[in-house]
């Protein structure tokens, strides 16, 4: 993380910079993109999960998929599955045959129900009447598909393929219809299922699919490493928060640049940052930026004169007057928002313009109040991730009330700050290259792919292995516990960030890391991450959840010792085209940091506290009398040991034993180990006090 300026007002950020080098857009002989050539490689799959960045080409990838499933693998139809109306124009008609495919994509117009008018009802009749008809593609909401499958039932859809966007809408929830008929067909194991996503936090609190449906899933990798570094213009990438005191609507032009192309999400009008009154809210921030000086008549965009004398065009999603809205919004879906810069200038919304809604020169997604969703928060960053000519510089910036001591509300405030904290650590493990970690061991050797920095492979030494076009490292480790079964794998390798996601969200682990100075950091990494993963992965066995824990806490960690010491290098801040080379720095950082220790061992990683960075970010963002007020409240509701914090550390303290050949000592200089003697101590006072009854 890094500061930024703008206008001298400090916005800390996660600075991410990227080489440019065109790949992401590069098609190959049948007209494919990267992602596109690495999802059509397991076309055979029955079942397939896609996670890719917005952005990315997922729409065309499924069509390349489905139209291989129909015409080569005995797949009957294939219905497409979108969150809403808007999005099913990403599935009409494509011309793939002129770029080298084999087939086109074709949707008859009555089968694209996002189009069509009316009620459910007379929707899920077209369903129905779809299979029974020889075409053989459709387009429906996820609304359509549930109350279709209600009416016709499963087996209905044997020997369909059913792809379904945007798929961290889905849920295992019990009360989630969709995720509950997913689970049906799988059982049945009649259809095909593509599943996509841009979003790596699928499903936020609940996990999209029962874990045992999910490892029926092959899973395609690409990453916004990949992704970014591969495009042509866009260069940084800052993710930040802005605390502010008072109403956003005084503050907002301290981070609102009037001539960066915008997407300002006003609060949700229950949130603790809204006024109560959206209209005067949008009302206010026109007035803030200029002077209006009426509206475009085919447009409906406000015309506002800013200092300088330029016009600038600002679409309102928030009226309440339907008709214009809907004019507003009919505009902005014109081709020349597509092809044309200087269509409109900033976009103001509250609950629209985030997923799906794709307006390529946005520069800066401003979002004001915490969104709690963190699916929320990467669809909204997507929002500027798109890549335009001349365009080389994104960012996201959050703005979060700070705690006000008059407001009675510093709970609240509180957990909003620690939310953006774990927003912001879960955005830097989605934008870092993906780690591979292997144990060091006698005999270890290079891996073929991979560069290993000037020196090259040391046989005697740490080594970090990065392969730029994948955007992956390989990194050894000494002591670490290797995943056995398929599953352990499939989550070191897959869902690292599903891990992080829970970890950083435990508010519990948050508040000490951040906050509690006598915290060791071996009770987060150790404690509290081992305790996450037992619960999310039960059927795991103990070995396999320990490789979990170290592979998780590993990649968080090492994130953010290579942001620390690329910010040393040069790399942490805001960089401009004429610095190529600069998407290095990260990668220089945790080369830098692993070669910098005597050996990089599991202990010595479960040594980092994984927040420190991030308070020292806090504590430049914050009043100094706010930041006293969030340690105070925190301080105020600590809590001692835990009966299982305790039986966690008697565990640690077992293998500490096996190691050293004695046990903790509560006399012990060393903090950890005086913490696991504590874990025993606070163990035998229970039994001795059962005992005495």
């Amino acid at each position: 993380m890094n500061m930024k300026t703008n206008d001298s007002t400090a916005v800390p950020s996660v600075s991410v910079s990227y080489a440019r080098n065109g790949s992401s857009k590069k098609s190959n002989e049948l007209g494919m993109r990267v992602m596109q050539e690495r999802a059509y490689e397991k076309r055979g799959e029955q079942y397939l999960l896609i996670k890719s960045p917005p952005a990315s080409g997922k729409s065309r990838a499924l069509m390349f998929i489905a139209l291989d499933k129909l015409h080569n693998q005995g797949i009957k139809k294939a219905l497409v599955v979108v969150p809403e109306k808007s999005i099913g124009a990403s599935f009409n008609n494509e011309s793939l045959i002129e770029h080298g495919f084999y087939w086109d994509w074709l949707v008859e117009p009555k089968w694209n129900l996002c189009n069509a008018p009316g009620e459910e009802g007379g929707k899920v009749k077209s369903v129905k009447a779809f299979l029974g008809s020889d075409d053989r593609v459709l387009v429906c909401t996820h609304a359509t598909f549930r109350f279709a499958v209600d009416q016709c039932g499963v087996a209905a859809f044997d020997d369909c393929l059913i792809a379904v966007d945007e798929f961290h809408h889905v849920s295992a929830n019990p009360d989630n219809k969709l995720g509950y008929h997913l689970g049906a067909f799988v059982a049945r194991d009649k259809v095909h299922i593509v599943a996509m996503t841009g979003s790596y936090f699928r499903g936020d609190a609940v996990a999209v699919l029962a874990p045992e449906d999910e490892a029926n899933f092959e899973t395609v990798t690409y990453t916004y490493y990949e992704q970014l570094n591969g495009y042509e213009y866009l260069k940084t990438l800052d993710i930040g928060y802005y605390f502010y005191s008072g109403s956003y609507a005084d503050d907002i032009l301290k981070v609102l640049k009037p001539t960066e192309k915008t997407i300002i999400h006003i609060p949700n009008v229950n949130s603790r940052e809204s006024t109560k009154d959206k209209i005067k809210e949008v009302e206010h921030i026109i007035d803030s930026l200029g002077d209006w000086r009426g509206t475009d008549p085919d447009t409906g965009f406000h015309l506002v004169e800013i200092t300088g004398g330029k016009v600038i065009k600002i679409a309102d999603l928030v009226e309440d007057d339907a008709a214009k809205r809907e004019k507003v919004s009919s505009a902005l879906r014109q081709p020349e928002a597509k092809t044309n810069r200087d269509y409109v200038d900033i976009i103001i919304a509250l609950g629209m313009a985030k997923e799906g809604f794709d307006w390529v020169w946005c520069e800066h997604a401003l979002t004001v109040g915490y969104r709690s969703s963190l699916t929320e928060i990467i669809q909204i960053i997507g929002r500027a991730t798109r890549d335009a000519e001349g365009k080389t510089h994104a960012r996201f910036t959050n703005l979060i009330a700070e705690p006000d001591a008059e407001e009675g509300a510093v709970t609240d405030a509180v957990n909003d700050t620690l939310k953006a904290i774990a927003a912001s650590l879960l955005m830097e493990q989605v934008l870092a290259p993906k780690f591979n970690f292997t144990p060091k061991r006698k005999g270890s050797g290079p891996v073929e792919g991979y560069d290993y920095g000037e020196e090259g492979y040391n046989p005697n030494g740490t080594n970090v292995g990065f392969n730029e076009s994948t955007g992956q490292f390989q990194i050894e480790i000494s002591g670490l516990a290797e995943p056995k079964g398929k599953d352990a794998k499939r989550i070191c390798q897959e869902d690292l960030n599903e891990v992080i996601t829970a970890f950083v969200q435990d508010k519990n682990a948050l508040e000490r890391g951040l906050f509690d100075t006598e915290t060791v950091p071996e009770e987060l990494t150790q404690v509290r991450m081992g305790k996450i993963v037992k619960d999310k992965y039960p059927e795991l066995d103990d070995q396999d959840q320990e490789a979990v824990r170290q592979h998780a806490i590993a990649a968080l960690n090492l994130t953010q010792k290579g942001k620390e010491e690329g910010t040393d290098t040069g790399g942490g801040g805001s960089v401009g085209p004429e610095e190529s080379g600069s998407s290095r720095a990260f990668v220089d950082g945790v080369r830098k940091y692993a070669m910098n220790v005597t050996e990089l061992d599991v202990d010595l990683i479960d040594k980092i506290n994984p927040f420190s960075e991030a308070y020292a970010i806090l504590a430049k963002a914050m009043t100094e009398e706010s930041l006293k007020q969030v340690a105070a409240a925190i301080a105020g509701k600590k809590i001692s040991l835990t009966e299982e914090e305790a039986r966690e550390l008697a565990t640690r303290a077992v293998k500490f034993k096996n190691d050293r050949g004695r046990l903790p000592e509560l006399t012990a200089a060393d903090p950890w180990e005086k913490r696991m003697a504590e874990g025993i101590a606070f163990l035998q006072r229970k039994v001795a006090e059962q005992n005495n009854g």
